[in-house]
């Protein structure tokens, strides 16, 4: 069954992954869900150990670089969620 999300990226991302998309026949819907299903059903227990495949290569616009950030609590999300409606 599917479920909808929303996601939001940078604009350029989305344009060339919707043309990589577009290119191989697939919807962005179910190149974002194989991806996330490749991640999640794999050996890796972060993103610095899963190999950057030579598509990310193609989407991207110079090197692709991970940021991972620091957990959030609850209260904090809520307090930057809030705050960004004002």
């Amino acid at each position: 069954m599917d479920a909808k999300i929303t996601l939001s990226f940078d604009e350029d991302v989305i344009k060339n992954a919707k043309k990589y998309a577009n290119k191989n026949n697939i919807s962005l819907s179910r190149l974002v869900e194989f991806l996330l299903k490749k991640i999640t059903h794999s050996r890796f227990h972060s993103l610095e150990d899963f190999p950057i495949a030579s598509w990310v290569s193609q989407v991207a616009e110079g090197d692709a670089v991970y940021q991972a950030s620091k957990r959030r609590t609850r209260k904090s999300a809520k307090s930057e969620y809030f705050s960004s409606k004002k």
